[in-house]
């Protein structure tokens, strides 16, 4: 008996035990549904979210004060710093650097404020921020209804203002807000425009917040401080190190950090939450591979189960088997390609329902791509190959150290 005449005894097994091999299979189904299908959705919600905060991570870097605190604490000691960056250096930045980058500034001008119209008002938790001409596309943020800001409004630091889709539901309601007065911080401010709402990861805020051109930011704070940052995007990010350098000496140049100092500002890549993210996901997925790895526990014990009951019943047949020539070898062989193959027929079955269950998952949480993740495709044939050998290898060496004088006896 020669491998092949063992592979398709193994399968006239199976079929002639069908019921038994569905149920055995179901069982491993179950496990690479649960391993595969947790490890797609993950995969398929990170996609979606790192697509979407690219821009703000992989081609992009910040230009900001170094501690907006006034100093840096070491050990007790506040270590006092330079001065915050001025409207005018930050100014003096993005005229002067390269047209290679799209630079935007903007800041924060106050993140508790109350909006009012007419009689509707919102609670003090609306922001205020004073942005360019580059902003909404810098932050990849677009307008529902209405438009932007003109390069007249943002020169001349007109009250005008884009408010968020959650603002403009509070305050209008039904009512079309466009060239409508609202009240913010005590300033009277004209709406041209309403924000697309944005995603609840990493955009709630901007759905309640006020954009106001940053010269009307600026007369608005009246003397007080503000800290600007400059948001840097490169359209190839392969070359944004090099732009980070170069960023970096101009600023150094424009604040006239001395030579061997450290700079006085920060310079870093925007990536926090793409990194959060990627350990998020990496958590997720230990998780993910124990609860699969549980179940498909249970599925091997299952099915060493099975495979014992397969050799008590087929005593009489390895006697047979024996008595005309078949080695302990070629018997332990053949029933190590049964668990074999019911294990592959039940991961090709978890397989296909674990990528559409995921998927199906990832879109409920509104990932909007369809994941087919190989790797853990075929890492699922690969623990389902494992799985075989690790259960049927005791039941088939017990079958192969049967004696045929008493199995041709068993009845």
């Amino acid at each position: 008996m020669n491998f092949t005449e063992n592979v398709n005894e193994a399968l006239k097994a199976i079929k002639d035990n069908l019921l038994r091999t569905s149920l055995t299979a179901a069982i491993v189904a179950i496990g690479i549904t649960a391993l595969v299908g947790i490890l797609t959705a993950i995969d398929g919600i990170q996609y979606s979210i790192s697509s979407g905060l690219s821009d703000l991570g992989a081609n992009s870097f910040d230009i900001k004060d170094l501690n907006r605190g006034g100093g840096r604490n070491r050990g007790g000691v506040i270590e006092t710093t330079k001065s915050s960056i001025t409207y005018n250096e930050i100014k003096e930045y993005k005229e002067r650097f390269p047209a290679s980058a799209m630079i935007s500034i903007y800041t924060n001008v106050t993140g508790a404020a109350e909006a009012k119209h007419l009689s509707k008002k919102t609670n003090p938790n609306i922001s205020v921020t004073g942005v360019d001409e580059n902003y909404l596309t810098v932050k990849s943020y677009s307008i529902a209804n209405g438009r932007g800001f003109s390069s007249v409004e943002i020169r001349n630091g007109s009250y005008v203002c884009l408010v968020g889709s959650e603002l403009a539901k509070t305050l209008f309601d039904k009512e079309d807000p466009i060239n409508e007065g609202i009240t913010v911080g005590g300033a009277h401010y004209k709406v041209v425009g309403v924000l697309a709402e944005e995603s609840s990861i990493g955009g709630s805020g901007i759905n309640r917040s006020v954009l106001i051109p940053l010269q009307t930011g600026v007369g608005v704070a009246a003397g007080r401080r503000l800290y600007f940052t400059a948001m840097n995007y490169v359209k190839d990010a392969s070359k944004i190190s090099y732009q980070m350098s170069e960023a970096e000496g101009l600023m150094r140049q424009i604040r006239k950090d001395r030579l061997g100092d450290k700079s006085s500002f920060e310079i870093s890549r925007s990536e926090s939450l793409t990194t959060s993210l990627a350990e998020t996901s990496s958590s997720l997925r230990i998780g993910g591979g124990f609860i699969g790895f549980i179940t498909l526990l249970g599925a091997s014990i299952g099915l060493m189960n099975i495979m014992m009951v397969s050799v008590t019943e087929r005593t009489r047949e390895i006697g047979i088997r024996k008595a005309l020539g078949a080695t302990p070898k070629r018997i332990r062989e053949q029933f190590l390609v049964e668990a074999i193959v019911i294990c592959q027929i039940g991961g090709a079955v978890g397989i296909v329902l674990g990528i559409l269950i995921g998927n199906l998952v990832a879109t409920l949480v509104n990932a909007d791509t369809f994941v087919i993740p190989w790797a853990w495709m075929i890492s699922g044939i690969v623990v389902c190959f494992v799985v075989g050998i690790v259960s049927g290898y005791y039941p088939a060496s017990k079958a192969s150290k049967l004696d045929p004088i008493e199995s041709l006896r068993y009845e």
